[in-house]
């Protein structure tokens, strides 16, 4: 009820501001609208008023970004995020400038009437030039100049640290995924690439990706099913259990021991099964199931015979062309396409023709030539 309550404030606030920011620039617009049809030349007005209001609402905005920049926590010095150190110009020169421009405009806040005539006077051709123009340029710069850096300064202050915060992870999970891929990890490899470029909004998510079905896997993971399904991949191959006790615990029915096996057959592909692999491709529980079971599929790529990796590619080209399968654009198609382009690249490689040469004493001696068995019969 409570987290209901503050969704529904979180809307009514998010409404609210569209619409205060809807009508300050509505006020502005119409404000120039009805200066320009009183002048002799409207369209000239109108058109010139809208240059400048535009040119005011860009340095305005231009000059909220500056002020709205964040500051990383901790100095430059500190300990670097993986294997790279966060680059602080950006935030540098904004601090420059901003000091740069406070100081420049207290020294002139004596001049700041005259200087506003003067900006009318320059700026009241490209309103027609009437009597009038002057003063209302100078105000129309004024406006949308503070309309501008309120817009641009809220938008750096909300949106920017996101951004940022989003593009370190990315960055530190692509890494972790290259340092996985070296040490022939392949399966966690793409599984950290998927999840960085769904940091970047370049990938959806699986759907139903809930907690509960990881709630049988091991407590001293760290929270939330992706770490829990990495901590069961990563102990796979110290793990006791045979091929055919994670089969058992995937025929088992319930979900969260299907994706437990799935998790064990990504760290050991010798524990997996392709059978189970397609059903939970195929018929999936849920779209999290399907994920886990694209990345078992994956690491069974080069171990497939090719009646079998058939069977794979038909399966998984199946999802993606069905109405109800893998949707676009999210994880699961990247993971299939993936899988798709490695089988055709595998089957692309050339393959020994004709029968194993057989050795020892019961090989057959090769036949003998049509000419030969004639001088043998003749």
């Amino acid at each position: 009820m409570a987290r209901t309550r503050r969704a529904g404030g979180t809307a009514a606030l998010r409404t609210a501001q569209r619409g205060a920011a809807g009508a300050l620039l509505g006020v502005g617009a119409l404000g120039l609208l009805l200066f320009s049809l009183g002048r002799e030349h409207s369209w000239q007005a109108l058109g010139g008023g809208l240059v400048v209001a535009g040119a005011s609402t860009v340095l305005g905005g231009a000059l909220g970004f500056l002020f709205g920049v964040p500051r990383m926590r901790g100095g430059p010095g500190d300990e670097p995020h993986g294997s790279y150190a966060p680059n602080t110009n950006l935030e540098q020169v904004s601090d420059w400038l901003t000091k740069v421009l406070l100081g420049v405009g207290l020294t002139q806040l004596g001049s700041l009437g005259e200087r506003l005539h003067q900006l009318g006077a320059a700026l009241a051709p490209a309103l027609g030039g009437e009597e009038g123009a002057a003063p209302f340029a100078a105000a129309l710069v004024l406006y949308f100049l503070v309309l501008g850096f309120l817009a641009g300064w809220l938008v750096t202050r909300l949106a920017l640290p996101q951004v940022l915060s989003d593009a370190d992870q990315a960055l530190d999970l692509f890494l972790a995924g290259q340092d996985r891929d070296l040490r022939g990890d392949k399966v966690g490899a793409d599984d950290l690439r998927v999840r960085a470029m769904q940091h970047l909004g370049l990938l959806g998510g699986s759907v139903e990706r809930a907690t509960e079905p990881a709630r049988r896997l091991p407590s001293n993971a760290t929270t939330g099913p992706e770490s829990l399904m990495a901590e069961v991949r990563s102990t796979a191959r110290r793990s006791a259990l045979t091929a055919d006790q994670v089969r058992e615990l995937f025929a088992d029915g319930s979900e969260d021991r299907r994706i437990q096996a799935l998790a064990l057959m990504q760290g050991d592909p010798a524990l997996a099964d392709l059978p189970s692999v397609l059903d939970a491709i195929e018929h999936p529980r849920s779209g999290f199931e399907q994920y886990h079971a694209l990345l078992a599929a994956r690491g069974l790529l080069y171990r497939l015979p090719a009646a079998q990796a058939q069977r794979l590619r038909d399966a998984v080209a199946g999802r993606l062309v069905a109405a109800d399968g893998i949707p676009y654009g999210s994880d699961r198609s990247w993971l299939a396409e993936k899988i798709l382009s490695r089988l055709e690249t595998t089957a692309a490689l050339p393959q020994q023709t004709g029968p194993a040469p057989q050795t020892g004493p019961a090989a057959e001696p090769p036949s003998a030539q049509p000419g030969e068995q004639a001088r043998q019969t003749g």
